[in-house]
């Protein structure tokens, strides 16, 4: 008997028996159909719908048997997974979620790839999500809801509508995504910082990008609400780390809260480094959730001196809140893809822009 694998499923067709079997791949059960395989049905399941025909059907779980070599009549074929593969690439790049990671990870790339679509139609249905993403109807649902009460789309009868909020996804989907110029945008940021400071890292991938150039400092006091850059400077024992209270934020791994903001009103910080999701003209530097938001901006009220760390592609968006008006904010490290009006006119209002 011969074998060949297969990304989602197998036929195996038992031709002594008369019956055609079909197996999810990883499981160890077949459904049963008391029909020879014919071209009419592997076409049936290369469209993953139920076969059924006039006769009756008798289907039934049974264990993976065990096929002698050599038994006759006796063939495997595997039914190819062509039509999958030839519908995912007909989509954009933007509706295809990365294979290989997390679940958590799937389902975060899967709501920025909703909202990308949104961006680029203005409306969406849950059918044609169901089955650009290839998940049921009622994930894409909770899918919708979610990021509505997020305040990221408008929900419509069997669809949803864009609106201009951006969204927020979690720590390590941000973290990976422009990796390089964040890496830049740290170094460079890190030559503002000398032994001895206070300085303030907000809970942004961004500023966690400073944190591998700032370790070999002789003495350096570092305030941050973020757990991970707390944890990041746990190998540093000349680093003092100061965070306040609050409650846990598992989307930023940050703590947030009233009290967290009195923490901050007796410190005095030497330069503040801050990510943002929006950088305009109007809006200032802005972003996503209004706790988090609080806390920034009561750490930049005791800030001798606001320093952003933004890679180019939040220039020109708008987040939720805003946490810093363009007045308040010293310098902005960002990378040679900030574009170069809006660059100019944050150098004329009197705004440092360091490109990295």
């Amino acid at each position: 008997m011969t074998e060949h694998t297969h990304q989602f499923c197998q036929i195996i067709h038992v031709g002594h028996a008369g019956t055609s079997c079909l197996r999810n791949k990883g499981s160890r059960s077949f459904e049963i159909f008391r029909k020879p395989l014919t071209s009419k049905l592997l076409w049936r399941i290369m469209n993953l719908k139920e076969y059924d025909t006039d006769h009756s059907r008798k289907r039934a779980n049974i264990s993976m048997p065990r096929v002698q070599s050599g038994a006759e009549h006796a063939s495997v074929l595997s039914v190819s997974s062509c039509f999958r593969r030839q519908r995912a690439a007909s989509l954009p790049s933007i509706l295809q979620v990365s294979p290989g990671v997390g679940k958590e990870h799937r389902l975060a790339q899967r709501r920025q790839a909703i909202l990308m679509a949104l961006k680029e139609k203005g409306q969406v249905t849950v059918a044609e999500l169901s089955e650009r993403f290839g998940v049921s109807e009622v994930t894409i649902r909770a899918d919708l809801q979610a990021l509505y009460e997020q305040g990221l789309l408008l929900r419509t009868r069997g669809g949803a509508m864009a609106t201009k909020a951006l969204p927020e996804l979690s720590f390590d989907v941000r973290k990976q995504q422009r990796s390089r110029q964040k890496a830049r945008i740290g170094k460079a940021a890190a030559h503002l910082i000398h032994s001895g400071d206070t300085i303030a890292l907000d809970a942004s991938t961004t500023a966690q990008a400073i944190i591998p150039h700032i370790k070999h400092l002789a003495e350096l006091n570092v305030v941050t609400n973020s757990l991970r850059v707390a944890m990041s400077l746990l190998d540093a024992p000349q680093v003092h780390v100061m965070l306040p209270g609050g409650h846990l934020r598992r989307e930023s791994i940050s703590l947030v809260g009233q009290e967290g903001c009195e923490f901050f009103e007796d410190i005095n910080i030497n330069v503040g480094f801050f990510g943002a999701r929006g950088i305009t003209l109007e809006e200032g530097f802005t972003d996503v959730n209004l706790e988090e938001v609080h806390t920034k901006r009561a750490m930049v009220t005791r800030c001798k001196k606001v320093v952003i760390v933004a890679d180019a592609s939040k220039w020109g968006q708008v987040a939720t809140t805003t946490f810093a008006p363009v007045e308040r904010v010293d310098t902005v490290i960002t990378d040679t893809d900030a574009p170069v009006d809006l660059v100019a006119e944050m150098r004329r209002r009197g705004v440092e822009v360091i490109l990295a």
